[in-house]
């Protein structure tokens, strides 16, 4: 009796889990449809004529292209057809997972942002400095916790572009473990991409070490201890996997703050990213470009998001029965 009530009970449970994990894909499926259609809007009715904007930025130019130069153009791109034929095109190939081609760079746009992984390392660099320190400190008054936590601070408000110029001055132009400008392949992001983790690890620590040293107080950590755990494992196995909880809330909208700070970075350290295709995209009127750099970057935001709703029940399951 008991174990069919338990069934029974238990079914509308998943149910509605599946309902909320529907719901929210759907929501986030018409997200990343309404930003694709309005910068796709936006990008084709600017003033200008992108075919002439093409040409010159290709040849390096301001001059007047001859009206055959015009067509030749207007034809391969479509640009020649109605907006609505454009749109449905775009959007078409979109739904298959292709942002078009680059037309300045004749690339596919998907390769060239796949390029670009700083946001994303930047983000699982702040979660390790995070949680490494308010593992280590939280919930402790001594001067050593008291510096951890004065250096938190310090981190959280300080600017990305001053963090980048003194991870530039000391390890590449003094201690030259790193390439001072442009470097290529994981070992030219390895700066960028803490500059953008810093401040965040910052900001992210200190959500998650008040949070530690609430839950360090619960009858439930103190009842581990009696059991004969260690402060370490207590602090690692129970404590940590319901104080991240609030950090977790921010991760998803941190990752898509990052792919704008990016930009920043990037001029600092003098490396093509994100930042600069979006800018250069935009002055050439490069549509598939630009509209793949916001689509992705929005994804980005809303999968995250998604994630994290996810994520929620399995760390602490007593959230499944609310």
């Amino acid at each position: 009796m008991s174990e069919s009530t338990g069934l029974v009970a238990g079914a509308p449970t998943r149910a509605g889990s599946v309902r909320v994990v529907l719901h929210r894909l759907l929501g986030a499926i018409f997200v990343i449809w309404a930003t694709a259609s309005i910068t796709f809007g936006v990008q084709s009715l600017l003033p200008g004529d992108r075919a002439e904007l093409m040409i010159n930025a290709a040849a390096g130019t301001f001059t007047q292209p001859t009206a055959a130069e015009l067509a030749a153009v207007n034809a391969k791109y479509g640009f020649d057809r109605p907006f609505w034929e454009q749109y449905l095109h775009y959007i078409g190939g979109v739904l298959q997972g292709d942002l078009g081609e680059s037309y300045q760079s004749h690339r596919p746009v998907t390769e060239l942002i796949a390029g670009q992984i700083a946001p994303t390392l930047a983000l699982a660099l702040a979660w390790a400095i995070a949680i490494a320190m308010t593992v280590f400190s939280g919930g402790r008054d001594g001067p050593v916790a008291r510096a951890f936590g004065g250096f938190q601070v310090i981190k959280a408000v300080a600017p990305p572009y001053w963090i980048g110029t003194i991870l530039l001055a000391v390890f590449a132009i003094h201690l030259r473990w790193v390439p001072v400008e442009g470097g290529g392949g994981l070992q030219g992001l390895i700066l960028p991409s803490l500059a953008l983790a810093i401040p965040l690890s910052g900001f992210i620590g200190q959500i998650i070490r008040a949070e530690f040293g609430r839950v360090l107080e619960q009858p439930f950590v103190t009842s581990a201890r009696m059991r004969g755990m260690g402060n370490l494992a207590v602090r690692l196995r129970h404590v940590l996997r319901h104080a991240v909880l609030p950090g977790i809330t921010l991760s998803g909208w941190a990752l898509g703050s990052l792919f704008s700070g990016a930009a920043v970075i990037e001029t600092v350290f003098a490396r093509p990213g994100i930042g600069g295709l979006l800018v250069t995209g935009t002055a050439t009127r490069d549509i598939p470009l630009v509209t793949g750099i916001i689509i992705a970057s929005a994804a980005a935001y809303v999968i995250a998001n998604l994630i994290v709703d996810l994520l929620y029940p399995i760390i602490d399951p007593r959230l499944k029965q609310s």
